[in-house]
């Protein structure tokens, strides 16, 4: 197992929209666990597909975490301006064997599971846009790590099929972008919501291939919505709070929601005094894990 020199930890946010009470929760989390480790704590904004990043929303989100009282380390990174990184990444693994060009579109594959891997031989359909996958059979498997609330995890990659590195728009995809960031930042330490859990796999997969050290791993409960829905831009969720007041009182619920049981006078306190009780009193093993995981995320398939 890789040790890593000091605890760097992250919070990456999409800017399709503001920032939500779920989002605060991922962020107080990855926070938190920053803060009581006496590490630090970096800010990513993942803008690597501009249709769906409305200008100035990185702004919103930024002013939005000062306004919670959650300060970053360092300069904040932007993934649109990582291209060359990414690029340097996929020549890498291209000279490995672990990544081809692909022709399928998403309907051509819909009666499957995953993609079946038919443009491992070559494009299926030559002179058509391609996007780039990779060989999930080829590389590390099985994958397993001790998540440090969900407990072992073990996934054969293949099983969850090639995922797309570099879609057919000439856009970067998800899987290689974080992997590329985190290893070029030196995350030591990845908090972040359980739909992503499945993502771990390939995700590990890239950082074995790449030659990045392996972080470790804090999968957290969803904030669900009363009908039972993730609590999600693309749900209509509301914007956070953004007057005083109302701030300090949802800084507390998230902190409940964590299940850290935060003192009934710290409600309304400013958002310094509530951080730095919860940074003191932060204990993973307070966290109550979902009765259910998710199995499909937001960012499994992308063309």
């Amino acid at each position: 197992m890789t040790t890593f020199s000091r605890y760097r930890g992250r919070f990456a946010p999409t800017p399709s929209g503001p920032l939500h009470f779920g989002s605060l929760v991922a962020a107080l989390g990855s926070y938190l666990d920053a803060r009581a480790a006496g590490g630090q704590w970096l800010v990513r904004i993942e803008d690597i597909d501009p249709p769906r990043c409305p200008p100035g929303t990185d702004t919103t989100i930024l002013r939005q975490l000062e306004a919670f009282g959650l300060h970053w380390d360092g300069a904040v990174v932007w993934q649109s301006a990582r291209g060359d990184a990414y690029q340097s990444a996929l020549e890498r693994l291209r000279e490995q064997g672990l990544t081809y060009p692909c022709s399928c579109s998403r309907k051509q594959w819909q009666g499957h599971d995953v993609y079946p891997g038919w443009c491992r031989d070559g494009p299926g359909e030559p002179g058509k846009p391609i996007a780039w996958r990779l060989r999930s059979d080829l590389g590390q498997r099985p994958i397993a790590w001790p998540d440090r609330l969900f407990g072992e995890q073990r996934f054969d990659p293949a099983d969850l099929g090639d995922v797309v590195l570099k879609r057919k728009d000439g856009l970067w995809a998800y899987q290689l972008a974080v992997v590329v960031d985190d290893g070029d930042q030196h995350i030591s330490d990845i908090v972040r919501g359980v739909d992503l859990l499945d993502n771990t796999p390939w995700q590990v997969q890239l950082q074995t291939a790449l030659g990045y050290p392996v972080p470790r791993y804090l999968h957290l409960p969803l904030v669900m919505s009363p009908d039972g829905q993730k609590l999600s831009k693309q749900n209509l969720a509301p914007a956070l709070a953004s007057e005083p007041a109302a701030i300090a009182r949802q800084l507390f619920q998230a902190i409940e929601t964590l299940d850290q049981a935060p003192p009934a006078e710290l409600d309304g306190a400013a958002p310094a005094e509530q951080l730095a009780w919860a940074v003191a009193h932060w204990r993973v093993e307070r966290v109550t894990p979902a009765a259910e995981r998710p199995i499909l995320s937001a960012h499994r398939e992308e063309n």
